[in-house]
């Protein structure tokens, strides 16, 4: 599917209500979830549209309050709840659902709302809860999913568990959003949801931003460069974000260019055993850690890169190509998931086969060794980013699928009332084994 495809129709869309649930939003940013919610719903907000975000609470923060056009409310924790007597994900998340659902029916109860929005498996519970007792269209979107993040294997109960929500709150919502068109072939495919039924909304990028000073770029450029190439990674290190696979490349691409030299921006819990790896391959002195970067420094070592490694195994869409190439990066990314949509070989970038360092390594010295072709590519990439991912943009798409669950809302309730007088459908079995999986990620 072209990454620009009109999936959906961008038509005028009149003044709507929406209820937007996420666990993340700032100040509490985990991963890119709490930034994706965050400009969204400024984007929709500037737009004309009442946007209210009920999310998690975080010290210091007040309970409610107005920033940016739009209303937060925030979610304290009960007394109870923290610490929970267990390290459980699954009972942090029941217990975090109690509180968010009162939380957001407090929101009802000084205004109304044409829909809620739910933003993935951790809001389940208060999505379908809010969505039948005010009869209202859900809409929701799966940024990720199990069985993605985990290659197709569900190892143990909570994996399986969190397939099966995410199986639940997408078949409960009138539309469902997704970033990719890799990730709409996941989410019909593993969770049996309508094609008709799926819209792809990329996620944006505030162009802008990323864009780092020439003095910033220098600077960052005298820190991390050596004699030679300066290659960048940023990202969490885990182990589908593929981060083994670029040092594995780097001795050949060391050999290829003297004085080369690759910085990690990052943190995870598989930074040790990469720092290990680099070790045992001798690599102390090319490739440095540095932990995380923040977005005062992070664009700037982006922006002072010769080329920008995104060698995830899987990526649902890829956000860190987008900002790299605003940054004024050269790209080479993994050809799989969404990063497959945004990198057009030789056009804004180069790809190639997620899992083979000898390939990204050929890929890599591909930009290294013709520094004008390189230059093109990431010219075109930013350019590509602004026309095609800024936040208005994919606010316009966001508010069209609104409209299109309200206008489907009754007859869609119909239809599954009617199935449920037939006796529904079956409970949603998984089997112990490997899922069905045929996504670009599995294994």
């Amino acid at each position: 599917m072209s990454p620009d495809a009109d999936v959906i129709d961008i038509l005028p869309t009149r003044h709507q209500r929406v209820l937007i649930l996420s666990w993340e939003y700032p100040p509490v940013l985990v991963g890119g979830l709490g930034r994706h919610v965050h400009a969204l719903s400024v984007a929709l907000a500037a737009a004309g549209h009442d946007v209210t975000v009920v999310t998690r609470h975080a010290d210091g923060a007040p309970l409610e309050e107005y920033a940016d056009g739009v209303r937060i409310i925030r979610a304290a924790e009960d007394p109870v709840t923290f610490p929970l007597a267990t390290n459980s994900l699954l009972a942090w998340t029941m217990a975090f659902n109690h509180t968010l659902t009162r939380a957001a029916l407090r929101a009802t109860d000084t205004a109304d709302y044409d829909l809620i929005h739910a933003h993935d498996w951790l809001v389940a519970h208060t999505a379908v809860t809010l969505a039948e007792h005010l009869d209202l269209p859900l809409v929701t979107t799966i940024h990720a999913t199990e069985a993605g993040r985990h290659q197709g294997w569900l190892p143990d109960e909570m994996n399986r568990t969190i397939h099966g929500v995410e199986h639940w709150l997408s078949n409960a919502s009138a539309r469902v959003i997704t970033c990719s068109g890799y990730m709409s072939e996941q989410v019909t495919t593993l969770f049996d949801v309508p094609g008709g039924q799926v819209d792809v909304v990329p996620n944006g990028v505030d162009d802008r931003a990323w864009r780092a000073r020439p003095r910033a770029v220098a600077a960052a450029r005298a820190r991390f460069a050596g004699d030679g190439p300066l290659v960048g990674y940023a990202g969490r290190l885990v182990y589908e974000k593929g981060v083994q696979h670029l040092v594995h490349a780097v001795p050949y691409l060391r050999r290829r260019h003297p004085g080369l030299r690759v910085v990690i921006a990052g943190d995870g819990p598989y930074r040790g055993e990469l720092e290990a790896e680099a070790r045992r391959l001798a690599l102390g002195s090319t490739v440095r850690f540095t932990g995380f970067l923040d977005t005062t420094h992070l664009p700037a070592m982006l922006g002072a890169t010769d080329a920008t490694v995104v060698p995830s195994l899987y990526e649902p869409f890829g956000m860190v190509a987008l900002e790299a190439a605003a940054a004024g990066a050269p790209l080479a990314v993994a050809s799989t998931g969404g990063l497959a949509e945004i990198v057009e070989p030789g056009v804004t970038g180069v790809t190639f086969p997620h899992s083979d360092p000898d390939a990204l390594g050929e890929a890599v010295d591909q930009l290294l060794g013709d520094e004008v072709f390189a230059r093109r590519v990431a010219r075109r990439a930013r350019t590509m980013v602004g026309e095609r991912y800024g936040w208005a943009t994919i606010a316009a798409r966001t508010a069209a699928c609104y409209a299109a669950a309200r206008r489907e809302h009754g007859p869609l309730q119909a239809r599954r009332a009617a199935a449920r007088l037939a006796g529904g459908r079956p409970a949603l079995t998984i089997p112990e084994g490997n899922l069905l999986f045929t996504g670009g990620a599995a294994c």
